[in-house]
């Protein structure tokens, strides 16, 4: 199955939302994309770091550097890493460095200095320009190369939200977080959107407040938090975190912060996750991973130990399982503790 990616809309055209969203693409798609096998993202050596490190069938190395916009020094930053790592050699046991080196630059457009970098360049350097195509609802990245106009193409999943059902008591979602839900189905993105809309339209107090790339958080401050949406980069789709009573707490209520497994706009699962992503999946993806990987000790209590989250708990009295539903329960234990 392709990964998703993010993109975003420039007047009639489409690009990626940022470089990090074009090198993940091409990474998590290298196989289908160029017949490579990714081998390191953003190994360093020397101090320099290159995006992707990857192997052709015959341990061949390839270098792959990518811009999201033009950039003046693709090419002399491809040469320092070819001398870098023919000389530090890492990866000997999967790398044949008899074989010469494969450098592949990838950008929407290169500036005049590339093409003269490369015409004087000693080495042999394939500059691929990118291109996120449109045919009705269907997205493409494209790769032509700019000398044999050879081309490569593959389908990026995503899907253009429509938005002209929001609510006008709110403000329009920021960048960031559409950047998100281009990855998401129809029904994830409306019900993240209502969830939102939901949540700023209950207290004036409440704020949207962006964290880095990674983290949109609703509340009033860090103390007093409602809900997190956080970019999750194995499922290339953004979690929903709620503050809510945690599963093991209901004859002394303590509120946690609750990670939720949707399914459009239901949600089939919470987990008690104080932080970050924690380890906990469904019984579902463990059983589908190789038992050597697994916990050898599974915990299933619904504390913040467990290796899986539970169902909707009963204990959350006539509280349906609709996202909308448990939003309402966090805002009211919100404003219960303002």
């Amino acid at each position: 199955m392709l990964s998703g990616a993010a993109l975003r809309k420039t007047g009639d055209n489409w690009e990626f939302a940022s470089e990090a969203a074009l090198l993940y693409f091409v990474w998590d798609n290298l196989p289908q994309l160029l017949n490579l096998t990714p081998l390191a993202r953003q190994h360093s050596e020397l101090g320099e770091y290159c995006d992707i490190l990857a192997i052709n069938h015959q341990q061949q190395l390839t270098i792959i550097e990518l811009k999201n916009s033009e950039d003046r020094y693709i090419v002399q930053q491809l040469t320092r890493y070819y001398d870098n790592l023919i000389n530090a050699k890492p990866f000997a046991e999967r790398i044949d460095y008899q074989k010469p080196v494969r450098l592949i630059a990838i950008a929407p457009s290169f500036h005049r200095h590339n093409l003269i970098d490369c015409k004087y360049n000693l080495l042999d350097i394939e500059l691929l320009q990118c291109a996120v195509i449109r045919n009705n609802q269907d997205f493409q990245l494209q790769l032509t190369d700019i000398d044999t106009n050879q081309t490569w193409s593959i389908p990026v999943p995503y899907q253009e939200l429509d938005i002209s059902s929001l609510s006008d008591n709110v403000s329009d979602p920021p960048q960031l977080l559409l950047d998100w839900l281009g990855v998401c189905t129809g029904s994830e993105q409306q019900a993240i959107l209502n969830m939102r809309s939901q949540i700023l339209s209950f207290d004036e107090r409440i704020k949207e407040e962006i964290e880095g790339k990674k983290a949109i958080r609703y509340g009033r401050g860090k103390t007093k938090p409602v809900a997190e949406l956080c970019y999750y980069r194995k499922t290339n789709k953004p979690v929903i975190f709620l503050w809510l009573p945690t599963p093991t707490s209901w004859r002394k209520e303590v509120i946690g912060r609750l990670r939720l497994w949707l399914n459009g706009s239901t949600v089939t699962h919470v987990g008690h996750i104080p932080e970050g992503f924690g380890r906990m999946k469904l019984q579902s993806e463990w059983d589908a991973m190789p038992r050597e990987k697994r916990p050898k000790s599974m915990f299933h209590s619904g504390s913040s130990k467990s290796f899986t989250p539970v169902p909707i708990p009963q204990g959350y009295n006539n509280v349906s399982n609709t996202l909308e539903s448990l939003v309402d329960l966090s805002l009211e234990k919100w404003l219960a503790r303002i």
